[in-house]
């Protein structure tokens, strides 16, 4: 009995140590700290406001879901409603330890708007218009006690309400109506003071709203997770002018609810200033809480087609891809939308086909972003250079301007290995942010890119796979595509728009039609990536990084695959970076030359971020039947560039046999997006090789290809260099070059005769200069030209200067700018001479030149007569 007297004892005093522990574990506050918390079920979300980022900090706090939470000021807790055990509240401590209290004056259910006066008051709110006081002031003799129950003045269709302490009033917005109420927690008057009007004609729920110690009411939609801001609510009066706007774009929810602390501040872009005053990486207009403000233009631009969609990520990109491009551009092809099919909503839209024989185009939702037409926009070259076997795409037009797109894809072996948010930031796009869209009660990743244009696109992705013997689709959406079951078909859906609440409106449809066809047994979706990168660029030998990290992370492995050129073997990387916690880290990691890379980087806890980048790439245009390619490499270049050249980087070298022609071609941007290179005077290079290569730059603005401006050199069959004035580049067109928007530069070498011959070509140290000739320069460097006599009837002598030997190439123009004679001359230093023959020539006005790789000639006017 003694023994067991002291083990009781034991037991007490241990048990009330514990207590104590636990008592004190759960008396941290969270004393008014920035950050905005979503409660979702019983998980907590800590949610930047100024940047939209949201990550988990505490998972299954409760047994019972947590719903109604709010901020109390009167102890610095969170406090909650939960639906099990009944009739109970909660306070959440900063280390997310909790203690529930019992109130029996609750009811059992349907208790989700709440929030927590400046003196410790809950106004906790269900259905209806019966809301309850509960005294949360520590300092009270009923704290955790019920003091009241009473009514609102009106019924509301409201999901969260929050106090503002600039006035002491509860404010809320409701669902459907989107109008903002002012309730007086005394008497439960409510006064409705107009239409918010960033928020007319949505349709959202508002399950969680937010003040800051100034008085600006922050609203999210559950669905989109969009945050709106209402400016000095305490300030309005009834049917005033409402300022609101989007504020930020962050993570959608469902049974939630959100709580902050009312007098902490939340830091604001200034618009015009040219500084990222919220810390959110994004300055002044590039802010999304700027849109339509001052100078700064409303986001609603146009996007990108489908046209130009599809691109791969993987090293595909480099061989196929790029050959598709070259084409595009050789051709001068450009989608034009005014003569695209138009879609046409029938009567079998919504309607299950017979016998599951459906297609892509059943899967396309029609008239319901309230869009003026809907235009087909497949890229159908893609069929041959990607891992899809049936492609579909469609542009939203309003008033001429694609607002939105749809690309479908069969893919039967795995998913389609391609989505923009990892490729389109190495076209140097931005991932703007990265969290989620709730679509029927599913939870997709949704990012936000920037384009490189400035504007903005709103992108998801998800997949369907057939199941259960081919009754029903199984949803999978994924930020990895290691993520997706291998070796299956699926039906792939790349969604990217203008507006956030057309992404929503079209992910649903999507789903609704894929429901009709069979119904869907499931969703397996990932979670966002925590740490990304929001932009990145190589180069010369780096790779400079943006890395957004949300929720503090230490340190993330970078794991990586590379290519120092188009045609080498793959190397690896593998490095830990130090973000030390902070949110943006630029850094720049020294890689060396390379070509492109594959990288992943993740702290190996949350889902990891993917990203592709690439050079513009080197190809080789073969596409003649005589021609084949003996020998394609392309090899590192160790050449230490000016900082002022641009830089196209890696050396060529080609064989080949043809009777016709061989190009090589390298792309200034991995997709042959234009480059504006007005500023470069010249074309500097080392080459060597046989017989005439003709060098042409290809605008984006000149469909023709006999308008593109180009160069011709006679090849030494040892290493020479070449610096060749753009000034002389020249175009059936007449007009001086300007170089404003480049996609690529090409190299061809033509059998002059049409017979089969070997050329060969070596190309090193590829750049455009901004040197500049002086006046000395100019007088030492140009040689005039004179021919005698001129005008000429019959034949005439060409006479020049030269100071080495060398090749040069002879050629007379038309006035229109057309080659009607060429021939080359090996000079001598000092005088030399050359006789032109009429031949078939008429009279005429026609302009003689002298190509030189050294030596820069004046071009001759001559008269034949």
């Amino acid at each position: 009995m003694s023994k067991l007297y002291t083990l009781k004892n034991q037991l007490v005093l241990l048990s009330t140590i514990l207590m104590c522990f636990i008592t004190k574990a759960q008396d941290i506050p969270f004393d008014c700290d920035y950050n905005a918390y979503l409660f979702q079920y019983n998980d907590v979300y800590a949610v930047d406001l100024a940047s939209g980022n949201s990550y988990q900090v505490a998972q299954d706090v409760t047994s019972g879901n947590i719903n109604a939470a709010a901020y109390n000021p009167a102890d610095g807790f969170i406090w909650g409603s939960l639906t099990s055990p009944a009739k109970s509240i909660v306070r959440i401590g900063r280390n997310f330890t909790t203690t529930t209290f019992y109130v029996d004056e609750l009811p059992t259910n349907n208790r989700y708007v709440g929030d927590i006066s400046s003196t410790g008051v809950y106004y906790l709110k269900g259905g209806g218009t019966t809301y309850y006081k509960i005294n949360l002031n520590p300092e009270s003799e009923n704290y955790t006690q019920h003091q009241e129950t009473t009514t609102l003045s009106q019924n509301i269709n409201i999901h969260d309400w929050a106090f503002n302490a600039v006035d002491g009033y509860l404010y809320s917005v409701e669902k459907n109506s989107n109008i903002l109420y002012r309730i007086d927690p005394s008497n439960g008057n409510v006064l409705a003071l107009g239409e918010v009007p960033i928020l007319s004609g949505l349709n959202y729920t508002y399950g969680a709203v937010y003040f800051d110690a100034d008085g600006r009411f922050y609203v999210s939609a559950n669905q989109t997770g969009t945050i709106y801001v209402i400016q000095s609510v305490q300030n309005l009066a009834v049917n005033s002018i409402m300022d609101s706007n989007l504020f930020a774009f962050g993570p959608s929810s469902s049974s939630n609810d959100g709580a902050r602390c009312p007098t902490a501040p939340v830091l604001q872009e200034i618009c015009d200033n040219g500084i990222d005053d919220d810390g959110d990486g994004l300055i002044d207009c590039e802010d999304p809480s700027c849109s339509g403000f001052g100078d700064c233009a409303v986001i609603v631009p146009p996007t990108s087609g489908g046209n130009d969609g599809g691109l791969e990520s993987n090293n595909r990109l480099s061989e196929q891809i790029n050959t598709r491009n070259f084409n595009r551009a050789k051709t001068g092809y450009t989608f034009d939308r005014s003569k695209a099919k138009r879609l046409t909503k029938l009567d079998s839209y919504f309607q299950r086909n017979a016998n599951s024989e459906f297609t892509l185009e059943d899967f396309i939702p029609l008239d319901v972003i309230n869009e003026d037409e809907v235009i087909e926009s497949t890229p159908s070259d893609l069929l041959a250079i990607t891992n899809a076997t049936e492609i579909y795409a469609v542009d939203y037009i309003e008033s001429n301007t694609p607002v939105a797109s749809i690309m479908a894809l069969k893919t039967e072996n795995g998913v389609y290995e391609h989505t923009k948010y990892i490729c389109d930031r190495l076209l140097g796009a931005e991932l703007i942010s990265v969290n989620t869209i709730d679509i029927n009660g599913h939870s997709f990743i949704k990012s936000i890119i920037k384009n490189v244009d400035g504007t903005y696109e709103f992108v998801l992705s998800l997949s369907a796979k057939v199941v259960n013997n081919d009754e029903n689709f199984a949803i999978e959406s994924h930020w990895n595509l290691d993520q997706y079951e291998q070796n299956v078909t699926f039906y792939n859906f790349q969604i990217w728009t203008n507006a956030i609440d057309d992404l929503h409106a079209l992910g649903q449809e999507v789903l609704s039609l894929l429901e009709v066809q069979k119904p869907i047994s499931s969703y397996d979706n990932s979670i966002p990536p925590t740490v990304f990168v929001r932009k990145g660029k190589y180069i010369n030998g780096s790779l400079n990084l943006q890395i957004i990290n949300t929720n503090a992370t230490e340190n993330v492995t970078f794991d990586a695959g590379f290519r120092t050129t188009e045609t080498s073997e793959f190397g690896a990387l593998n490095s830990t970076i130090n973000l030390n916690q902070d949110y943006i880290t630029n850094l720049q990691l020294e890689t060396g030359n390379l070509f492109d890379i594959g990288f992943r980087i993740g702290d190996g806890i949350a889902t990891p971020d993917d990203l592709f980048m690439s050079d513009g790439p080197w190809g080789i245009d073969d596409s003649q039947q005589d021609t084949t390619v003996d020998t394609y490499a392309v090899i590192p270049n160790n050449y230490t560039y000016d900082v002022l050249d641009f830089p196209i980087e890696r050396n060529l070298v080609l064989k080949a046999t043809t009777s016709s022609y061989v190009a090589a071609y390298r792309a200034l941007t991995p997709r042959f997006k234009a480059v504006d290179l007005s500023d470069y005077n010249s074309l500097k290079f080392s080459a060597r090789g046989t017989g005439e290569l003709q060098i042409t730059f290809v605008k984006e603005s000149i469909s023709n290809w006999e308008e593109q401006y180009h160069a011709n050199i006679t090849l030494d069959n040892v290493i020479q260099d070449y610096v060749l004035p753009i000034s002389g580049f020249e175009s059936e067109s007449g007009f001086d070059a300007v170089l404003d928007d480049v996609v690529t530069v090409v190299f061809t070498m033509v059998s002059e005769d049409g017979i089969t011959t070997t050329k060969e070509l070596t190309l090193e140290n590829l750049r455009l200069s901004q040197d500049t000739l002086s006046v000395e320069d100019i007088a030492d460097e140009t040689s005039k030209l004179s021919a005698v006599p001129n005008p000429m009837t019959s034949s005439t002598s060409i006479q020049f200067s030269a100071k080495h030997t060398e090749t040069v190439q002879f050629v007379v123009y038309d006035q229109l700018g057309k080659i009607v004679y060429q021939t080359t001359h090996k000079t001598t230093p000092g005088t030399n001479e050359m006789t032109l023959d009429r031949n078939n020539l008429s009279a005429g006005l026609y302009f003689c030149k002298i190509l030189s790789h050294d030596t820069l000639y004046t071009p001759l006017k001559l008269i034949i007569r």
